[in-house]
């Protein structure tokens, strides 16, 4: 078996949780099974009660799954990953997981419009209530937190205005008051930023994002010690069921052998076409950590490996205007995913925050000129060029 302990993060990426059946296959195979079967009742019964390891039931064991699961914890730095049908199915078995009724969480303003959504419209259903701080605000956070709360979740940087948290400060803050510091790394990845190592409990990601690359396969992960993650998240998705499927499963494992490459790419295009965007008349204003004019650029150039390939800018003009940007391109997507190697661009206001109530969009920072751009691996010229087909009107 692979030793994950003696090999770089590119070298996990690529070889990571393979274990090579008799057949000696070079690629790692996909089980397509929904049961497995067992040589005796003894053993079925060991397995059944965890008292001996091995495959169950696909829902929670299947070894393809399980090789993805062992990549990804490696290369994030934890114990223990378990992977799950999406990023929000990521977010949903780790608050059941950790949560109770009764329980207080904090979360930054710039979260993803659907976080937001579970948190607010159906934890809440629960008995879990959860309160917001901007991102970058520790005093914020410290005046928020209650003798009840029991997470402080963000995302860093925050889609879609990249603002960037001091994941070690939030940590230490969060471990004072007896919390636990969940970090949603889906903008970075792994091969940017390691949270866990900054002092974060746990990682969430969508797999569907970088990790895939390509647009094909819906899916997430929680990644940390095996005492939440390997023990409580797990239960959630062995009782509940929020489980990948193995061809997923295989899909991802592709796509984290590429991912670092990749990144670095999407981060190169993305640092150029913010550059080029600052200097465009119809621009307001850039948010991209990369750029020296970000806020957090220091702590960004401290904390990643690299800036991301996330962008987005407000347009002079109000909402007409950004609209007439993203309609008039012709290369670029219109589409609320990212992460692909072709480049996306979308309207946050009106689709990735837009079920949010206008105050909730104002707080995050989310104005109706705002335009964001997910950049791909396109010739950046192509790129440019197709932007500045709506700025030049």
């Amino acid at each position: 078996m692979f030793d994950e302990i003696h090999y770089q993060p590119e070298t996990v990426a690529v070889h990571g949780g393979q274990r090579r059946s008799a057949e000696g296959e070079m690629s790692e195979p996909i089980f397509a099974s929904t049961s497995f079967v067992f040589s005796s009742a003894a053993e079925a019964a060991a397995r059944f009660s965890g008292e001996k390891p091995g495959n169950i039931y696909s829902r929670f064991t299947n070894p393809t799954v399980q090789v993805f699961e062992q990549r990804l914890a490696a290369m994030e730095g934890g114990e223990r990953a378990v992977a799950t049908s999406s990023g929000m199915a990521a977010i949903l078995a780790t608050c059941l997981g950790l949560l109770k009724s009764g329980d207080h969480m904090v979360a930054s303003n710039g979260i993803f419009g659907s976080t937001v959504i579970l948190f607010n419209n159906y934890l809440a259903k629960f008995g879990i209530e959860t309160s917001y701080a901007p991102l970058t605000d520790l005093a914020a956070w410290r005046a928020a937190i209650r003798p009840n709360t029991r997470i402080l979740f963000l995302e860093t940087p925050a889609n879609p205005l990249t603002e960037v948290a001091d994941i070690a400060q939030l940590a230490a803050l969060a471990h004072e008051y007896g919390c636990l510091l969940v970090v949603d790394n889906t903008v970075c990845t792994s091969a940017l930023q390691r949270p866990l190592q900054l002092g974060a409990d746990v990682v969430v990601v969508s797999a569907t994002k970088y990790i895939d690359g390509q647009g094909r396969a819906i899916g997430g992960a929680v990644i940390g010690r095996e005492k939440e993650v390997g023990g409580d998240v797990y239960g959630v998705l062995r009782t509940a069921g929020p489980c990948l499927s193995p061809f997923h499963a295989w899909m991802f494992l592709k796509g984290l052998e590429t991912l670092g490459v990749r990144m670095q790419a999407h981060c190169a295009n993305a640092l150029a076409l913010a550059e080029w965007l600052e200097r465009q008349p119809a621009v307001e204003r850039v948010f991209y950590p990369g750029l020296v004019s970000h806020p957090q650029h220091e702590l960004a150039k401290r904390q990643q490996r690299g800036f991301g390939g996330l962008l987005s800018f407000e347009v002079k003009g109000g909402r007409d205007a950004a609209w007439k940007v993203i309609d008039h391109t012709r290369l670029i997507a219109i589409t609320a995913n990212l992460g692909d190697t072709k480049t996306t661009i979308t309207h946050p206001a009106t689709t990735t925050h837009g079920r949010l109530t206008p105050e909730a969009r104002a707080a995050a920072g989310i104005k109706d000129n705002l335009v964001r751009v997910a950049v791909g691996l396109e010739n950046l010229e192509d790129i440019k060029s197709d932007l500045a087909r709506g700025l030049n009107r």
